[in-house]
């Protein structure tokens, strides 16, 4: 968990003190979360994909834009919550506006996102 933990926040400062209008792509740490899920839910690759890419190009200030571009997302704590495939999954991430630093947290079923076990992330 220590070397994660420092792997984070290497790149949110790398992420932070790139900052300016020359950034090109959103870095979302870490897309291996979103394969590795869409590997066990074949379904949901298709729209984790599409959020991916969209996440990519965006640049988000708020969560305000974040709804012009997925109007159903919320704030829960600290934590944004996507619907994705449907409603049938929700995809969780720690958005930091002023890095453009995307951190996914969590990917779950509809039933284990009903549990709230993820909350204490957020």
């Amino acid at each position: 968990m220590g070397c994660f933990f420092s792997f984070r926040i290497d790149h949110f400062f790398l992420a932070r003190s790139s900052h300016d209008a020359n950034i090109k792509q959103v870095n979302v740490i870490t897309h291996k979360r979103l394969k590795e899920f869409s590997e066990q839910h074949r379904d949901a690759a298709e729209p984790l994909d599409n959020w991916y890419r969209r996440a990519r190009k965006a640049r988000w200030q708020n969560l305000a834009e974040v709804k012009t571009d997925y109007p159903s997302a919320d704030l829960v704590g600290k934590c944004t919550v996507f619907n994705v495939g449907g409603n049938k999954y929700r995809l969780i991430v720690k958005i930091v506006y002023k890095a453009q630093a995307i951190y996914v947290k969590h990917i779950l079923t509809h039933a284990a996102y009903n549990r709230g076990r993820w909350k204490n992330d957020c």
